[in-house]
């Protein structure tokens, strides 16, 4: 019989974000250990937790200051951590639940414009310009509209085909990840997963924005991290704006 702890690594997203990969993720399968058995602690809960420490961590971006830019940072981490525990406890008990997800994507996304928006304000704030406030709107407009595409696409691709939901579950399904990493594989494989799971940095995703707002709160450089952010996002939108017109356009022809 698997452990305990190795039953909670199998929990684990096999193509987890960036920074998610390794450092938040393999964090909340450590604390899940301690507390995954306590009944009255259910994933919701936890989803609630790190909704409640997002928003705590936008009060001292928003205070400013660089003690409260590191305790922000530390509390951004933390918030991540949780919302890695929440999925993985579901998986563990096996209690996953339509609900329990749309909270965590709605959480996802509103935390992502507190953070942001935050972190625009304080910038403002340090440097009496506009600018800062301009890119995080972009920013945060850019991100929003990324996911507006997606889920308007497989609106429209519905549409035309009530089972194209079904059939792309499947292909997922088929394209599932072997474990290649982790606990059982000696350090040599552990090394070359981790090295491998560098080039999703560029999908600047959650996992990079936690990463990467963190360490500009800490260096207290506002700036030019709302410059990436905006830049990256900007780019990333209209990419995947026209991927999916080009895959509708297939449906027409």
């Amino acid at each position: 019989m698997k452990s305990k702890f190795s039953r909670l690594w199998a929990t684990k997203t096999k193509d987890d974000e960036w920074w998610s990969s390794f450092v938040t993720s393999p964090l909340a399968i450590v604390l899940n250990y301690m507390v995954v058995d306590f009944k009255w602690l259910t994933p919701n809960k936890i989803t609630l937790i790190s909704f409640i420490t997002a928003i705590i961590a936008t009060v001292f971006i928003v205070l400013g200051g660089y003690q409260n830019f590191i305790i922000a940072a530390v509390l951004i981490h933390l918030s991540h951590v949780f919302d890695c525990m929440d999925g993985q406890m579901a998986r563990y008990r096996k209690t996953t639940s339509v609900v329990g997800c749309y909270y965590d994507k709605l959480t996802d996304e509103i935390q992502v414009a507190l953070w942001f928006g935050a972190v625009g304000y304080a910038a403002y704030v340090q440097s009496q310009q506009v600018l800062p406030l301009v890119l995080a709107f972009i920013g945060v407009a850019s991100y929003s509209f990324r996911g507006y595409v997606k889920y308007v696409a497989f609106y429209t691709q519905v549409s035309q085909n009530s089972h194209y939901l079904k059939g792309l579950a499947q292909q997922e399904s088929k394209a599932d990840k072997e474990d290649v990493a982790g606990l059982g594989f000696g350090l040599r494989a552990n090394l070359r997963w981790l090295i491998g799971e560098q080039y999703k940095i560029i999908y600047v995703n959650e996992g990079v924005f936690i990463f990467m707002l963190s360490l500009a709160l800490i260096l207290d450089s506002l700036i030019p991290m709302l410059w990436i952010f905006a830049l990256s996002q900007f780019l990333l939108a209209l990419g995947r704006a026209w991927r999916k017109c080009r895959e509708i356009e297939k449906i027409d022809n």
